[in-house]
């Protein structure tokens, strides 16, 4: 199919998305864009934050994931066990962390580190959801700007880097001046599009091979593609460290993350926050499924079109296109011209929620958390915005060079590696949250929070690389991020003091 044909329907998305943004945006503020001016539409907000969720690592990394090995076996369907830790997680969120948000009027969720314990501690969680969302945002932006880059923008002679820099230069212009007010709206279009981009391609390969929903789920077991649950104790795959540890990714990548959080305390009240939690729970569920079905699927197609496994490698016409590569690669080139057209919707739909939330977060966080900007009363709301505005700029040129890394590293599975990174420097903020929110013990507020913070991921990657050594066997995976929480908690507790919460504290509403 065209480059140029596919490309064009890359632009005129991004121009539905333009004028969406200049609807939303218009009589806009700094309040509008850091929380929404808290009004926003609670059924909005769950349906938009799917897409924010899923993004473009799920859209093309999830499906290839079911036909690939761990050990000599297939994945299979695998990754629903940590879905189950996601559907978890989101009650606690919802039922612990969403009431203590509304209670202390947060704009930023980190601001409740200082009303418990000062200074040092709320910068240090800020900085620490810095860091993660920066990485996170970016990997999962690497993988969707590399394939529109290898399968349209390469075959026009465009370098990456010009790729990259086109795709971030779009997304801040439409997320320039409305934040999150804009995205609400935006991310609720684009989950809609994405959505349906899952559907076409499921419904197509369904009638190519003839098949119906239970002629397609016997066929995937007969394939040894359907196993969800893995058995073995000393597996990174281990369906109790899955489901722990994806019901501790979701607290801390979404409940302790100031871009989902964002988004739900934007909502009117805390009841219909907790709604869009809950509901948003539900269909993530159901979502997961298909991606995995259209995993399960693709793989049966590509069998079906001559592909053979060699190993733990499967070659179509001698490239292997296990993993990331496989639905770009079917899609593209062994699918009609609509469903490839449907297929690139889904997928630029895919990448812009998982950036222009990031984006919007990372400066809000930056200008809240780090600059105080909310609490500077001596400048003008022109002054701030223009402040606002040279962050939101700076942190799309951060993002640039952290997908140029991304790009230079190079990975088959780029899951596997966001949920690795997600262990090391989401850790701290849990450990953080949990001491203050179960002790009622004092902090001393110095930088001996920041070393605690810096030393508990750094002990755990150690552990990570000799677990099996020292254990016996024992491989520690996506429960790092647990292990991580608890060495930072131990060593806030070798630091503190005993007595009651400091009450007298001032609540901050920023």
């Amino acid at each position: 199919m065209s480059s140029l044909l596919l490309f064009s329907f890359v632009i005129g998305y991004f121009l539905l998305l333009l004028g969406v943004a200049w609807r939303t945006s218009r009589h806009s503020n700094n309040d509008s864009f850091f929380i929404g001016n808290r009004s926003s539409n609670w059924m909005l907000v769950a349906f938009g934050m799917i897409g924010t969720s899923l993004s473009g690592v799920t859209f093309v990394s999830v499906p290839g994931t079911v036909g690939d090995f761990a050990g000599n076996v297939h994945k299979g369907f695998g990754y629903f066990q940590v879905v189950i830790g996601y559907f978890l997680g989101y009650f606690i969120i919802a039922y612990v962390l969403l009431p203590l948000y509304y209670r202390l009027h947060l704009t930023s969720i980190y601001n409740y580190l200082q009303t418990r314990f000062g200074k040092v501690a709320y910068r240090t969680g800020a900085l620490f959801f810095i860091i993660s969302r920066t990485v996170g945002a970016t990997a999962r932006l690497y993988l969707v700007i590399n394939v529109l880059h290898f399968f349209i923008l390469k075959d026009m002679g465009v370098p990456f880097g010009v790729t990259t820099f086109v795709i971030l230069l779009m997304i801040l212009l439409y997320t320039f001046e409305g934040g999150v007010k804009t995205i609400v709206y935006t991310d609720t279009l684009q989950t809609t599009f994405m959505l349906i981009g899952l559907v076409v391609c499921i419904v197509y390969m369904l009638k190519h091979m003839d098949l119906s929903f239970g002629g397609a789920m016997q066929a995937l077991d007969e394939k040894s593609f359907t196993g969800i649950f893995n058995w073995d104790i000393n597996s990174k795959g281990f369906f109790l460290k899955q489901i722990v540890g994806g019901m501790f990714i979701t607290i801390a990548m979404t409940g302790l993350d100031q871009e989902m959080m964002q988004k739900n305390i934007s909502v009117k009240n805390l009841k219909d926050s907790q709604k869009n939690m809950v509901t948003f729970s539900l269909i993530l569920v159901f979502v997961n499924f298909l991606f995995l079905l259209l995993g399960g699927l693709l793989y049966l197609f590509v069998l079906h079109n001559g592909a053979t496994y060699q190993g733990h490698e499967l070659l179509l016409n001698g490239h292997n296109v296990i993993g990331d590569d496989l639905f770009p690669t079917l899609a593209l080139h062994a699918m009609p011209k609509a469903v490839s057209i449907f297929f690139i919707i889904g997928l630029i739909s895919a990448l812009f929620p998982s950036a222009d939330g990031a984006l919007t977060a990372l400066t809000s966080s930056f200008c809240i958390d780090i600059l105080g900007l909310r609490e500077r009363t001596g400048l003008s709301e022109q002054q701030k915005k223009k402040t606002r505005m040279t962050v939101h700029g700076t942190f799309a040129i951060i993002f640039l060079l952290c997908i140029l890394v991304f790009k230079w590293i190079d990975n088959k599975s780029i899951i596997g590696v966001i949920l690795e990174l997600a262990g090391y420097t989401y850790g701290p903020l849990l450990g953080l949250f949990a001491f203050g929110i179960f002790t009622r013990r004092h902090l001393p507020d110095t930088g001996v929070i920041t070393v605690i913070c810096l030393v508990a991921p750094v002990l755990c990657y150690f552990l990570s690389k000799y677990s099996s050594q020292w254990l016996g066997g024992f491989q520690i995976g996506i429960e790092l991020l647990l292990i991580n929480g608890i060495l930072t908690y131990l060593g806030l507790w070798l630091v503190s003091r005993g007595g009651s919460a400091d009450t007298k504290r001032p609540v901050s509403t920023n």
